[in-house]
């Protein structure tokens, strides 16, 4: 049983350690959509 624990642990760490490394190097493309909103001038104070 103890084996079995300590193959999961080590799996379960090389897992998150894996993701990690895959979020980490991942070229994740900028949003490249414009965004106009118009605003009221009533919200700004004078």
């Amino acid at each position: 049983m103890g084996k079995l624990l300590t193959f999961f642990v080590a799996l379960l760490a090389v897992v998150i350690i894996g993701g990690g490394v895959f979020l980490a190097s991942w070229d994740i493309p900028a949003p490249t959509r414009d965004v106009e909103k118009t605003l009221d001038d009533d919200q700004f104070p004078r």
